[in-house]
Order: structure tokens, then C-alpha cells, then sequence
């Protein structure tokens, strides 16, 4: 019977997915958000995202996957991981700003998770649109923040693309109509908060973090250090005062 599902709906050239929820199995149209209802293998009527069953799943972009904003370091992933395990909820997979599910969460778990994630600074996002700004955010703050070294300038809006699997054009459009800003300026600030951070070690030389940080030359990097925070690199080393912003409010 989901064979001929399939070959009926096939036709509006729509994604299919069979997700199993309890005894109750839903056929979900990937694009349009409608769902085949199946029960004991009998389809059940064809239904609109307004009238799916459980209706919660409709206000999320897949619900096997969960969308966290302000998930941006390491010990955020700790606290997530920690929020789920506590609550015995059952997931793959954990990166910042994503989850993976083994299974769809029921209504009262989505507001019991959202609730407690609230607590920690979190937000269970519920938009698809903001969520692929997240999870742009989330990359962006991996690659400059994380222990890899990544080639930033030439190759970020590849790895973007390819890690999101959408066209770049299109992700930074999203973007900046939501942020309001470009994603190559939020990479800058990101760029400026991670040369604070090594300044504040004092454990690298200003040449060394110019060439972490994919600048083509020291001069570069003190111009754009300059233009952000309005004082030099060297400067800004010599001060007491802790000047780094949370990497969520950047």
C-alpha cells in the first residue's frame, strides 16, 4: 500500500519519507509538508500540514532532526547533551545547533526539552529559515573557533554549500535578510573575536595568529582589528580589561 502511495503522489514530483511514530506510520511530503496517514498498512486519507497528526511535527523543518540556537562551543554540546540524556530522549547524533533523533519527539517532550534548554541560554528553533541561519552561524563558529585549521577565504563558501547542501548564493541572500548583516562580515567578527581570544593567551605571536586566521598579512589583520574594536592589536594585548564578547552575541 505505500508502494502505490508513492506512485500516486509521485506524480506532484515530491519527496517522500515513512517515518514510524508509535503504532501510527506517516508518509510525509518533503516539500509541500503533506502526509499520508497510514494505519495497519491502510491508507487513511491524504491530509494538509494544518490537519497531520501529531500536528507538532508540522512546525518543525524534519522532525528527526532538532535546531538549537546559541549552541557555539564545546560545553554547549555538553549541557545539550546532558538536557537529553537526563530527559531520556533519544537521539544519533549531537553537533552545534543540531541534534539527530532516532525517533520523533510527542508534543510534551518538544516543551519540556524547550523549556529546559531556555534555562541554559538555548532556543529550539521551530522555523526552517532560521534554522539554516543557525546552522550557518553554528559552521561559521566551528571553522574559526574549532582546533582544525580551515582555508577560509577561498573555500568557505564551498564548505558552506556542502555542508548545508544548498547553493551559497542562496544561503547568504537568507542570511543577510534575517541577520542583517553578510555572512563575510559575520565571519570577520568572528575572525576579530578569535585574534582577542589568542591575544589574551599570549601564547602565539601576532604573525602566527594572522596566519591561523587566513590573513594574508599582519597589516591586514590589525586594519580590520582596528576597524571593529577601534584599537590596535597591540593595544588591545596591553590592556587589563577583559574585552571578548560571548560568541552568541557576536
Amino acid at each position: 500500500m505505500v508502494a502505490g502511495c508513492v506512485g500516486l503522489l509521485g506524480r506532484q514530483k515530491q519527496t517522500l519519507r515513512l517515518i514510524q511514530t508509535g503504532c501510527t506510520q506517516y508518509l510525509y511530503l518533503k516539500y509541500n509538508c503533506g502526509a499520508k496517514r497510514l494505519k495497519n498498512g491502510a491508507a487513511a486519507g491524504i491530509f494538509l500540514t494544518a490537519d497531520i497528526f501529531p500536528k507538532h511535527l508540522a512546525l518543525y523543518p524534519d522532525p528527526m532532526r532538532l535546531f538549537i540556537k546559541n549552541m557555539v562551543c564545546d560545553r554547549c554540546l555538553m549541557a545539550v547533551r546532558q538536557q537529553l540524556e537526563v530527559l531520556q530522549l533519544p537521539y544519533k547524533n549531537i553537533q552545534l545547533g543540531e541534534v539527530e533523533l532516532t525517533a520523533p519527539l510527542g508534543p510534551e517532550q518538544l516543551e519540556i526539552l524547550k523549556e529546559k534548554l531556555s534555562h541554559l541560554g538555548f532556543e529550539l528553533l521551530d522555523d526552517k529559515k532560521s534554522a539554516i541561519v543557525s546552522k550557518i552561524k553554528s559552521s561559521i563558529i566551528q571553522l574559526i573557533h574549532g582546533s582544525e585549521q580551515v582555508e577560509l577565504v577561498t573555500k568557505l563558501s564551498v564548505l558552506l554549500s556542502e555542508k548545508l547542501n544548498m547553493d551559497y548564493h542562496y544561503l547568504s541572500a537568507l542570511f543577510s535578510s534575517i541577520e542583517g548583516v553578510t555572512i563575510e562580515k559575520f565571519v570577520i567578527l568572528q575572525r576579530i573575536e578569535r585574534a582577542k581570544e589568542l591575544l589574551m593567551y599570549d601564547e602565539l605571536s601576532l604573525s602566527e595568529i594572522s596566519y591561523n586566521l587566513g590573513y594574508s598579512s599582519v597589516q591586514h589583520l590589525s586594519q580590520q582589528f582596528k576597524k571593529i574594536t577601534g584599537l590596535t592589536p597591540s593595544h588591545f594585548k596591553q590592556l587589563k580589561e577583559n574585552k571578548r564578547k560571548p560568541l552568541d552575541q557576536v
